[in-house]
């Protein structure tokens, strides 16, 4: 019999692999989509509820038909269902790229010896910190290389260190971490430091490819990467973000698996998870790999919308290694939060040059390199409402609590009201005026499509912030 986690038992499945290519590939080459069906996944996804892998199958086998209008449509509907029309913003910042890995298409791989190695000192990230305040920013992704340098202890200092700094009316509300995964133990003393989300990518899921890819390191395991979420999980941590690295292997294959980890998580810890990224390769000092896999533009505008539906209560997060025509187009189809300012090379926030990027420095090349000031002025041009949000985090609307109310759709009851909220708390610290006109007609807009109640209590909060008050949420 066919493996499969939706089948099994809960203690039979934590902490074991659960991709299956075989299975994978069956889906892939067998399953024919017709009208009626693709019609039918979509009404299900609409209704809130998690796509199988052959029902995402059906969808991905959509593309290159006539049919695939009505799933980018459909993405489009359940994205204002289940979050309104709020962007949620955020920034990365590296705090060490020093790392004992060798991946071939990373710029910090351990064998390129031209990359320019550096952790930030405890100082410098106050710096870079302050710097991110400064813009408006309120929610940072750290990240760090794998290094026995960057321990489970080093991290949460690192993390104690940034909700500590406050500039102005500048803080940071959530701190999320992107780096190597750790035994339990290690997870542990990470959570214990108040983190967002835990973020760990797979990269490839599938088990030939990442040996290809990842020829020397601890990352060389890939079981040990597959399951670093169990123990996350097992920690304590359920508040988790996936994703593939588009480019390696073929997107289809990774689409489903997404779908398989995220089936795996539910069925483990009735938690799926928090956050779905896409990157795709982009330039990288040292780059060693094949453009048999290159996803096109095309694909990616494809795949984002098929994710969408196929996990409806996940957030979805795009990234600045994608130009700021894709970001704009590939946005209405389900994309939940997005970076701004973004820059990667060690302690550039808080420096003022205006040089073009230096792959030395940096893990890749990003393609949207505008100022957060710049994208959300964009964002509102286009009848977005950007958002700061932490409530939930800060309320414990994290994990299974968090499901209870984003898999029905709840969530948006709270994204709007706190989207408001942080929204004109920018406004008023760091707008220019023009921008803050923009942003109080979007502010108009929303509160009017809000319950009356609810829709009178923000208007109070509103007030409350103009003259001074800050940190107001539901």
């Amino acid at each position: 019999m066919r493996f499969s986690p939706e089948k099994l038992s809960i203690p039979d499945q934590r902490m074991k692999p659960f991709i299956d290519p075989d299975e994978i590939w069956n889906l892939i080459n067998n399953v024919r989509p017709d009208k009626t069906r693709v019609r039918e996944v979509i009404a299900k996804s609409l209704d809130k509820h998690r796509l199988t892998l052959e029902e995402t199958a059906v969808l991905v086998n959509s593309v290159g038909t006539d049919l695939f209008d009505e799933i980018r449509e459909g993405a489009r509907t359940l994205k204002e269902k289940v979050y309104g029309n709020r962007i949620v913003l955020f920034a990365p910042l590296y705090v060490g790229n020093k790392c004992t890995n060798n991946c071939q298409y990373c710029g910090f791989r351990v064998s390129n010896k031209d990359a320019v190695r550096k952790t930030l000192t405890d100082s410098e990230i106050i710096k870079e910190v302050e710097a991110l305040e400064d813009n408006g920013q309120k929610r940072l992704i750290l990240v760090y290389g794998e290094h026995p340098e960057y321990s489970a202890e080093f991290i949460a200092h690192t993390v104690r260190l940034v909700y500590n700094v406050k500039k102005g009316h500048g803080e940071i509300r959530r701190v999320n971490i992107n780096a190597a995964p750790f035994d339990i133990e290690g997870f542990r003393k990470v959570g214990e430091a108040g983190i967002g989300t835990y973020q760990i990518f797979q990269e490839t899921y599938h088990p030939e490819a990442y040996k290809w890819y990842h020829p020397g390191g601890r990352k060389k395991d890939y079981e040990w990467r597959l399951t670093a979420l169990d123990r996350a999980q097992e920690a304590g941590i359920d508040d988790v973000g996936i994703g593939a690295l588009f480019g390696l292997y073929d997107w289809r294959f990774e689409v489903l698996s997404l779908v398989r980890h995220t089936n795996h998580l539910e069925a483990c810890y009735n938690v799926g998870p928090h956050t779905i990224s896409f990157p795709r390769i982009k330039d990288a000092l040292s780059l060693n790999i094949s453009n048999k896999y290159e996803t096109s533009d095309e694909e990616f505008k494809k795949l984002v919308p098929i994710l969408r539906l196929a996990v409806p209560y996940t957030g979805m997060i795009l990234t600045a290694r994608e130009a700021p025509d894709v970001r704009r187009e590939v946005m209405q189809y389900g994309v939940s939060q997005i970076d701004g300012g973004t820059k990667l090379e060690l302690g550039s926030y808080s420096e003022s040059k205006n040089e073009e990027q230096n792959l030395n420095r940096e893990q890749f090349r990003i393609n949207d390199p505008r100022s957060l000031a710049d994208v959300i002025d964009e964002l509102l041009d286009h009848g977005y409402l950007p958002s700061f949000c932490t409530s939930c985090y800060r309320m414990g609307r994290t994990g299974e609590h968090f499901m209870e109310f984003s898999v029905p759709g709840f969530i948006k009851r709270f994204c709007t009201p706190n989207a408001i909220l942080t929204l004109s708390e920018y406004l008023c610290d760091y707008a220019t005026e023009d921008v803050a006109t923009k942003g109080w007609d979007v502010i108009e807009k929303n509160l009017q499509t809000l319950e009356k109640g609810v829709a009178a209590s923000t208007r109070d909060k509103i007030e409350k912030i103009k003259k001074g008050e800050r940190d107001l949420y539901f």
